[in-house]
């Protein structure tokens, strides 16, 4: 499917890493669905025509990894949240060229 594309396979992992973590609901539905959005608007915004439309993809996704961090932070989950911080710098980067991957 996307090949060559670092920030996608680091979310993919991150994702993978989320699985395990033993939330309590409401905060583990909002946390699953925002763990989710981040794979998924990389992969919707990498399929992009534009650099424009590429970045607001990409931005769709750190501004739901920075909601998946905060309930890191909220429940506790240090190592989790420590391990997110090459994917958010990865985005970041990713943000300001969207060409990239």
């Amino acid at each position: 499917m996307i090949q060559n594309f670092r920030t996608y396979e680091l979310a993919k992992k991150f994702y993978t890493d989320c699985q395990g973590l033993a939330l309590r609901d409401p905060i583990k539905n909002q946390f699953d669905r925002a763990v989710l959005s981040i794979v998924l608007n990389l992969a919707e915004g990498v399929a992009k025509p534009t650099a424009k439309d590429r970045r607001k993809f990409y931005s769709i996704s750190l501004g739901s990894l920075r909601e998946v961090q905060a309930i890191l932070d909220l429940t506790g989950n240090t190592q989790v949240l420590q391990a997110s911080d090459a994917l958010a710098a990865s985005l970041y980067r990713l943000i300001q060229n969207p060409g990239g991957s």
